[in-house]
């Protein structure tokens, strides 16, 4: 015999199941993870020197990095082949997560939220890539380039790593502007003129997040703030597209409404 909807046995099984399927999907993203963090460890120096790279360049001949703490040889490069772990699985934890609720979705809605996921993959990696391959080769050069005589730059190791991870984190997330104005204009919240009207603030905005995702010097938050910026203008032409297609749609359904016989 068919369970009744409002029975509330039936609503506790329910809840319970999601649950399971909760703990299955964090289980998995959990492995994962760690998975890929076991196949870096053996290589964690060399990842490491290669996150280095760009500031090694930058440094006088005759500087290096040093270690202000005994263990930092041993678990900074740890450290970051856990992080490069968790940003390579990054694609199969938001499968994980759109799985979770995907059961919840209308048909249009599960259309929509896959790609959007691919694409705020594919933005965040390239945010960091920007900040590895641009940003860090100018503004190491700089910080170095800029040193008083006699001081000799010599960056702690952990403190470097520190400091990369929060520009891949804040790159990472400012190239997600275009897929943010996107889903702005096709949620209704606003229009694309409205944007085009708001782009002084927006610009003032980007610097103004840039002063709080960057360290806190003018050079790293101009170097964000102008992608930002970049992207947003980009994301508003996309968004015009959408709009437009979102009002022919509707176009076409008034007409549709008002002739049903076609």
């Amino acid at each position: 015999m068919a369970k009744d909807a409002n029975d509330p046995n039936a609503t506790g099984t329910t809840f319970i199941s999601h649950l399971i399927e909760l703990r299955q999907r964090l289980m998995r993203s959990v492995i994962a993870v760690l998975g890929v963090f076991f196949i870096c460890a053996p290589f964690a120096n060399t990842l490491y020197e290669y996150l280095a790279a760009p500031l090694m360049l930058a440094l006088p001949e005759g500087n290096t990095m040093i270690s202000t703490e005994p263990h930092g040889p041993f678990f900074v490069p740890f450290k970051f082949a856990f992080a490069f772990a968790f940003g390579v699985t990054i694609p199969y934890l938001l499968y994980q997560m759109w799985a979770f609720v995907a059961p919840g979705l209308y048909k249009h809605e599960k259309k929509a939220v896959f790609p959007l996921l691919i694409s705020s993959s594919i933005l965040f990696y390239l945010g960091v890539l920007f900040a590895y391959f641009v940003v860090f080769p100018i503004i190491f050069a700089f910080f170095t380039g800029t040193a008083p005589e006699g001081v000799a730059v010599m960056t702690d190791i952990n403190a470097y790593l520190s400091f990369v991870l929060k520009l891949f984190f804040a790159f990472g997330i400012a190239f997600e502007v275009p897929i943010a104005t996107v889903l702005l204009v096709k949620v209704g919240a606003t229009t694309p003129e409205s944007l085009s009207k708001k782009r002084p603030y927006i610009i003032v905005a980007a610097f103004v997040v840039g002063m709080f995702l960057t360290p806190p010097d003018v050079f790293s938050q101009t170097m964000l703030a102008i992608p930002v910026w970049i992207l947003f203008e980009i994301g508003l032409y996309f968004s015009k597209l959408t709009y437009r297609k979102k009002q022919d749609k509707q176009e076409k359904d008034d007409e549709a409404e008002l002739d049903p016989t076609g």
